[in-house]
């Protein structure tokens, strides 16, 4: 059976030495940037992100091992941090595995990246040595690109079996997801929140 997600690590570059006194990155502006909300004024909020592969652009990448994959990334404010918490599933199909795969994890608060400040990502980690994954935002906000060196995954189809690896290979390891309405990602959400009316608030700007 799956374990317990517990805790995980963020990924973040470290700043440039010399640089002690650069200013904080605005996370509270990345999450609007993710989100396209106020996440202080919702408690909670969700963003997906999909990209599907056609023939053609299989083709013209022999070495992807990836057909689809959806993104999920929610954040929600707990008591105990001033920060929104945030948390992330992936869905993933393969050419050459039969099933439907995922993974799931936390994540770290936004970090800066040694280009600058205002180019944030968010570091993700699966429990248990799972590996993880950055996300960071492109195209004027309407897409993320997710990174991926080594990533723990299960079969849904199989909820039992053991979890296996995601390894980024030559064309596996950056994606391109495009911004999708929470139902794209409704088979990612949580069982509370695939109500019709609670993911409709949910997605309502």
């Amino acid at each position: 059976m799956r374990p317990i997600w517990i805790a995980a690590f963020a990924v973040g570059a470290t700043l440039a030495a010399g640089s002690a006194a650069a200013a904080e990155p605005d996370t509270q502006a990345f999450a609007k940037r993710l989100f396209g909300r106020d996440v202080a004024a919702k408690g909670k909020a969700y963003a997906c992100f999909t990209r599907r592969y056609d023939a053609t652009h299989l083709r013209q990448h022999p070495q992807q091992k990836t057909t689809a994959m959806k993104l999920l990334v929610s954040a929600e404010l707990v008591p105990e941090d001033k920060e929104p918490n945030y948390s992330f599933t992936l869905g993933v199909t393969f050419r050459d595995r039969k099933g439907h795969f995922d993974t799931m994890g936390s994540c770290g608060h936004p970090a800066a990246e040694q280009e600058g400040e205002d180019k944030l990502i968010l570091g993700c980690g699966v429990d248990c040595d799972g590996g993880g994954l950055q996300i960071e935002m492109a195209r004027a906000d309407k897409s993320v690109i997710v990174r991926i060196d080594r990533v723990a995954i299960w079969n849904n189809d199989r909820p039992d079996d053991e979890r296996e690896g995601f390894d980024g290979g030559a064309d596996d390891k950056a994606f391109r997801l495009d911004r999708a309405g929470l139902d794209e990602c409704k088979s990612l959400m949580p069982k509370d929140d695939k109500d019709d009316d609670k993911l409709a608030a949910l997605d309502r700007k």
